[in-house]
């Protein structure tokens, strides 16, 4: 870039340096003041589906970072696609206003946004190259987050299945009290003692709506959080190919059924990247020619099996063999190693899908929602429908239904047994 002398261009890279090796928590906070003295903005948000317990990275004007959600950065992704001819001049909704932004997307599907984009005087000198020069570094950096995913320390898995464990149940939660909501106002709304069609009918289509969007925020999240298992297979095939492409390798790959369960992100990036270690662990050994790698899904575990045909000398201890037991451990999955000498080794890698569970409570024993457990504890304190309707702000018959399907789920007679059974 003719704007940048030799040694601003020293800098940038020192400065690039920090960004790629940074954890992947703090990558947005390093890359945001590397492209400050180019371009000021008010906010950096990064969105990656590569991370799929936080796949936000966001730095700067907190009233705009705590508010960002994913349909907006869904929406400015859809609109780059559909335009991506001119970064500059663009606007959208991001933290729930309408501001100015500068928008790139990433070989990877990963999206940078800036927020109230300014170039500085550095930056103006020559505005074209310096928003192709950002562009170039973005792409390093959305390379940089997926290697780091694939190599991410078992510390790192156990934050993201933890993170996508709160996630879904802040969804679940939302979706549960909104739906609730909405069906109550659809309810009184549609009741014959309501004398104005015009605005019922408005607020019936504005409620009904409401709760499409809803449930669109969360099958993206759902979407977001798993990915299909024959999908998570077929990109580990591209993850080896260079090996069977380039090596002398032969490696064999026996499919998962096509209609298994959906992987949980955290899972399937574990799983590819355990495949990928093991793999080079084989073949690290003299005289192995094939490698078999089976993946399987009995619904409850992500099943992987990795075979050779060399010496059968492998073992936990083996070097490119023990530093994935880690990983597999930050999962809560096993890992076993067995050689036969002159038949080979064998890999044997079990990932469950779900995260532990928490003891169970009382209420969660008994199958409860979230908005019946909320029901269920002011039952229990001796609160009467109409306090439990104001304290939620439902109806008091979307309370009595409630606590119909309570006594029916708890296997209760009367209220007062329910409230005596829930203390």
């Amino acid at each position: 870039m003719k704007a940048l002398g030799t040694s601003r261009s020293i800098e940038l890279l020192g400065s690039l340096q920090t960004v790629v090796a940074s954890p992947l928590p703090e990558i947005a906070g390093h890359f945001s003041e590397l492209l400050r003295p180019l371009l000021g903005h008010s906010a950096l948000v990064i969105f990656t589906e590569d991370c799929t317990g936080r796949p936000q990275k966001k730095a700067g004007d907190k009233a705009i970072i705590d508010e960002v959600t994913l349909p907006e950065l869904d929406a400015v992704r859809r609109a780059l696609a559909a335009d991506d001819s001119d970064p500059w001049g663009r606007r959208a909704v991001i933290g729930g206003s309408d501001r100015p932004i500068t928008a790139w997307t990433a070989s990877t599907g990963a999206l940078l946004v800036l927020t109230d984009p300014e170039l500085t005087a550095a930056g103006a000198a020559d505005p074209e190259s310096t928003l192709a020069m950002i562009d170039r570094l973005w792409q390093l950096v959305a390379t940089s987050i997926r290697q780091q995913v694939a190599a991410a320390a078992p510390a790192y898995l156990q934050d993201s299945r933890a993170a996508s464990a709160e996630r879904a149940k802040l969804i679940a939660d939302l979706t549960d009290a909104h739906s609730t909501t909405l069906e109550s106002l659809l309810a009184v709304l549609r009741a014959p003692s309501v004398s104005a069609e015009a605005a019922r009918q408005t607020a019936i289509e504005l409620a009904a709506s409401a709760m499409v969007s809803l449930r669109a925020v969360s099958d993206r999240d759902r979407s977001l959080a798993e990915e299909p298992v024959a999908q998570a297979f077929a990109r580990l095939r591209d993850d080896l190919r260079p090996l069977v492409r380039f090596g002398d390798l032969d490696v064999q790959f026996i499919e998962p059924p096509a209609n298994g369960r959906a992987l949980p992100g955290e899972v399937a990036h574990a799983g590819r990247a355990i495949v990928r270690g093991a793999v080079l662990a084989l073949v690290e050994q003299s005289g192995v020619s094939r490698v078999r790698v089976q993946w399987d899904c009995d619904g409850s575990n992500l099943l992987i099996q990795i075979r050779d045909d060399g010496a059968g000398a492998l073992t936990a201890d083996s070097p490119g063999v023990s530093p994935l037991t880690g990983r597999v451990a930050a999962l809560g999955g096993s890992f076993d190693v067995q050689a036969t000498a002159g038949w080979g080794s064998e890999l044997t890698v079990s990932l469950p899908l779900d995260a532990p569970l928490a003891p169970l409570s009382p209420a969660a024993e008994w199958g409860l929602s979230p908005r019946e457990q909320g029901v269920l504890a002011l039952v229990a304190s001796g609160a009467r429908n109409k306090a439990i309707a104001a304290e939620l702000v439902i109806s008091e018959n979307t309370v009595k239904f409630h606590v119909a399907n309570l006594l029916r789920k708890v296997g209760a007679s009367t209220r007062s047994e329910l409230a005596a059974l829930a203390r």
